[in-house]
């Protein structure tokens, strides 16, 4: 009879409340209302968040409110009701459709908690509110079909719709984030990580490269690889030269950079270097190369835009006291701290460094400032963030082991963090902005992809 009753919570209440005749009746009321209760889990499991992302919001919202909450008129006004907020939280998954009702709710929600603190809780006042730029409502999609770290994510080439993304299983996905949020293709042919790829022009192309040794060329709109390339060492970074896309660059594990012609896949020049070749990109005019090696250096090399050929410029220490491997490098046209072109490189230890681009010293570097973050235990990949930096500050957006993203400005030593978005269950990987940067795409070590919509600004 009492293994019948084991599982019933009056038997079980019972039978843990005090056996003292002086007991306190109060005391035992309570403690048997909250062990008859089923506790609620505090946190939902990322992969089940279904929704447009303002549930997600909600949901953070309260966990994280006050302890005076229901005192509170502003918390009582965005919640309206307990009852209506536990449709968003009953139940093992997040709803796909939510009501109207809800969904208004959580709006109102989601705009009084689009600026996020640096530190600390999100809502507990008082709180440090972001920059009004860099205000989000939330999420805008997730896409997390993949089920491998998601090492690379890219808008399509002056693209706000086109999005793709390569992971370690060798896959590489092209989707939509126009309404609805949708994958296009899923690209197969890599045996092994995919470290970088970069679209043509016209986004009718990509160009992948792979720890499988190979450099791959894709058409977007059929879905299927048209070109292999073999090398004979870990292919680790790759572009299409600005102007001319009929030359392809690749940076691999064998200290090099080769310029391939799209057209045949032969080798039309290359530079040797003094470590593996990590992180590259070009400058708007294709006549410079600009790339990272695994030791922290930074090094300029001339492009001929009409033969291919390469020639070694200048070779500078990255703001890294250790040799650590870069892991992003980025340029930039212009800037309003340096008034001309710059350029960005992260390292693996945490070394976020700003340079000034020489055009007329072919390509000469001077570093403006630099900000030592913490060392990261993955590859880990950083943005400008052009356009808004246009109104004030020198800002930056960088990935973390802590699942969030960050915000920094370069121009605010003493408090450089500005924003931070959380959502993330895995390290966060890579960082992307589309065209017009009212979207920001993050992806992590679990192999999710978020699209982050930003608040319009006035």
């Amino acid at each position: 009879m009492a293994g019948e009753n084991e599982s019933d919570p009056d038997y079980v209440t019972c039978m843990l409340q005090p056996r003292r005749p002086d007991s306190d009746l109060n005391y035992v009321g309570i403690r048997r209302l909250l062990l008859s209760r089923k506790p609620r889990p505090t946190i939902l499991r990322r992969k089940d968040w279904r929704c447009n992302g303002r549930g997600y919001v909600a949901f953070r919202n309260y966990i994280n409110r006050p302890s005076n909450w229901e005192n509170t008129g502003n918390w009582m006004q965005s919640l309206g009701s307990f009852s209506q907020l536990s449709l968003l939280l009953d139940g093992d998954s997040w709803s796909t459709t939510p009501s109207r009702e809800v969904q208004s709710n959580s709006q109102a929600l989601s705009r009084s908690a689009s600026s996020s603190s640096v530190g600390g809780s999100d809502i507990n006042p008082p709180r440090r509110k972001a920059e009004p730029g860099y205000s989000f409502v939330g999420m805008h999609f997730i896409f997390d079909q993949c089920k491998a770290m998601v090492t690379v994510v890219k808008f399509g080439h002056m693209s706000s719709d086109l999005l793709a993304y390569g992971a370690s299983d060798g896959t590489l996905t092209v989707c939509t984030v126009s309404e609805p949020p949708s994958i296009l293709k899923k690209l197969t042919g890599h045996s092994k990580d995919v470290t970088d790829f970069d679209f043509t022009l016209g986004n009718q192309y990509i160009a992948s490269s792979s720890e499988d040794k190979t450099v791959r060329v894709w058409d977007i709109s059929k879905g299927i690889c048209i070109r292999v390339i073999y090398g004979v060492s870990a292919q680790l970074c790759i572009r299409f030269h600005p102007v001319n896309n009929n030359f392809l660059s690749a940076g691999n594990a064998n200290r090099e950079i080769n310029v391939f012609n799209f057209s045949t896949g032969r080798i039309i020049d290359k530079a040797v270097f003094d470590s593996e070749v990590t992180a590259m990109d070009h400058d708007h005019t294709g006549q410079l190369i600009f790339c990272g090696d695994a030791q922290g250096s930074i090094y300029t090399v001339k492009m001929n835009s009409h033969t291919g050929n390469l020639s070694r410029s200048h070779r500078n220490r990255s703001g890294s006291k250790q040799k650590s491997p870069v892991t992003t490098v980025q340029y930039r046209t212009f800037s309003l701290l340096s008034r001309g072109p710059v350029l960005l490189s992260f390292t693996r230890d945490g070394s976020l460094s700003y340079f000034s681009v020489s055009l007329e010293r072919q390509g000469y570097l001077t570093i403006r400032c630099s900000l030592r973050l913490g060392t990261r235990l993955h590859s880990i990949r950083a943005s400008f963030c052009p356009l808004l930096s246009l109104e004030k500050g020198e800002y930056i957006v960088v990935g973390s082991d802590d699942a969030n993203v960050y915000f920094y400005d370069l121009t605010r030593p003493k408090h450089p963090c500005v924003n931070k978005l959380q959502g993330h269950g895995y390290a966060v990987i890579g960082i992307a902005w589309n065209y017009g940067e009212t979207l920001l795409a993050s992806s992590d070590f679990g192999g999710t992809v978020i699209v982050w919509k930003r608040a319009k600004t006035k």
